[in-house]
């Protein structure tokens, strides 16, 4: 028997050739949107609509996160009264589940999706009782990054 047989029959059985990692999409760098920058005033009138109308009320956001990456944004924050108070949420659709303790206040997130040179309000919520964001990777399709 030759040498290399002899060597490979007493090495056993070769490992299959292992399979490429995945390659993951990259959706660009996840940027903070500041203070002063002129998106931050489209992205919160773009989510501003929705709110006002199913509340009835005017609303002012105080911005925890408002973050883009590639065509996505996410806000994250609560919503007050223009005058800097509280909303009156027993006016409100979410009066009974304020009185069951299944509302939790002024805190919103919102989803934001560029379409073209516009953005468009994909999702929102007020006042949920978990992190209701966390869906959104699988639901709709956003980057899980810009959540992080």
């Amino acid at each position: 028997m030759s040498v290399l047989l002899m060597s490979l029959l007493l090495a056993g059985p070769m490992a299959p050739a292992a399979e490429p990692a995945p390659v993951a999409v990259s959706q660009g760098a996840v940027r903070t949107v500041p203070t002063g920058d002129p998106q931050r005033r489209v992205l919160l009138d773009t989510i501003r609509p929705a709110i006002e109308s199913h509340i009835d009320q005017p609303v002012q956001f105080v911005v925890d996160v408002l973050r883009i990456q590639g065509d996505w944004a996410f806000y994250a924050g609560r919503i007050q009264q223009p005058n800097g108070r509280p909303i009156d949420f027993s006016r409100t659709p979410y009066a009974e589940a304020l009185e069951e303790g299944m509302f939790d206040g002024p805190t919103t997130y919102a989803l934001l999706r560029r379409e073209g040179a516009r953005w468009r309000l994909v999702d929102w919520v007020v006042g949920p009782t978990d992190v209701y964001y966390l869906g959104w990777p699988s639901t709709e399709g956003a980057p899980e990054s810009l959540f992080e």
